[in-house]
């Protein structure tokens, strides 16, 4: 797949937002306004997306009675059932859904082709923005924020809660998003499969983890490795992409750069057009494939749209169906 850099995005996304292409600290640290009450609090259903307040899968003492079961070695006899043990005429013990805050984890994927954008800002920008804005949006509502950052290594941030987990994302974020250092890294052959291996030491079973990436490093192996945190955590994958990753430009001869070399795309045969549309497609229709086959959402975020609005679009919309869901 094509992944050049190319001129810098417009001007109109530069005022508040930096130039396009670098993160800034300032930038970041502002998106704590607008990712307040992206599920408003009064309205938190246990186990939704970035609720909140959410029921572990551990039983013991809490607030939320589960069900009775006979007495065991060692069980606290302070959650004794005495009107199941006086009815089955056998010790029963109580037990009870423990409520926990529940780690949010973002896995952001900033290998060389995320350094990239024909208009709006870099996908490298949309990931550094998306993943503020849920850490924000994850500590607000009282869990904790963790994630793996990859760029040619891996950076691992265990789960930390309140301001100082969000601000420690922040800070690994400007750096490791600087186009001059992520160009200058090449690409690794299994480096997402990689940080899908990875990403199971940082997330535990429970936790809520948001992948951001093109996923061009999609495979087989990437499949199975998704299933497995499949099933012992919650999983939403936001496929950042620019315009010319869905569409080829109109006929033309392009220059196009990786930062050292420099060449040409030429778009103006059919056949040449036909064959990247088809490279597009194959991408795509794999990767809906895969993610469906796991249950796992789906969220396109676009270089040229606002990444707030389309991320918030979708936690409210995620969190609409689930509670239908539950309901039925």
């Amino acid at each position: 797949m094509f992944h050049r850099r190319v001129n810098r995005p417009a001007r109109r996304h530069r005022t508040a937002r930096g130039d396009g292409v670098h993160v800034t600290l300032e930038a970041l640290i502002a998106l704590r306004n607008e990712a307040h009450g992206v599920i408003p609090a009064a309205h938190r259903p246990v186990g939704s997306v970035l609720a909140g307040q959410h029921l572990s899968r551990f039983r013991g003492r809490g607030m939320d009675y589960q069900e009775s079961r006979i007495y065991q070695a060692g069980d606290d006899i302070r959650n004794m059932d005495w009107r199941v043990t006086a009815r089955a005429g056998r010790p029963h013990v109580k037990l009870y859904q423990e409520e926990r805050e529940r780690p949010v984890v973002v896995l952001v994927d900033f290998s060389p082709t995320l350094f990239f954008a024909t208009r709006g800002v870099f996908k490298s920008v949309v990931a550094a923005r998306a993943a503020a804005f849920l850490a924000w949006a994850a500590v607000g509502n009282g869990d904790r924020i963790g994630a793996l950052l990859v760029n040619g290594g891996h950076r691992e941030l265990q789960p930390t809660g309140g301001d100082q987990g969000a601000l420690r994302l922040i800070r690994a974020l400007v750096e490791v998003a600087d186009p001059d250092k992520g160009l200058s890294r090449e690409m690794q052959p299994d480096g997402f499969n990689e940080a899908l291996r990875r990403l199971r030491r940082v997330a535990r079973p429970g936790s809520l983890i948001f992948i951001l990436s093109d996923f061009y490093g999609l495979d087989e192996a990437s499949v199975m490795l998704l299933g497995q945190l499949r099933r012992h955590s919650e999983v939403a994958a936001c496929q950042i992409l620019d315009v010319l990753e869905r569409v080829p430009p109109p006929p033309g001869q392009y220059p196009v750069t990786d930062g050292k070399q420099r060449g040409i795309l030429d778009t103006r045969d059919r056949e040449a057009r036909r064959a990247y549309e088809e490279v597009l497609a194959a991408h795509q229709g794999e990767l809906e494939t895969a993610l469906r086959a796991q249950a796992i959402p789906l969220v396109s975020l676009d270089t040229a749209a606002d990444t707030v609005t389309e991320l918030r679009r979708f936690l409210q919309v995620r969190g609409r169906r689930r509670r239908r869901g539950r309901a039925a």
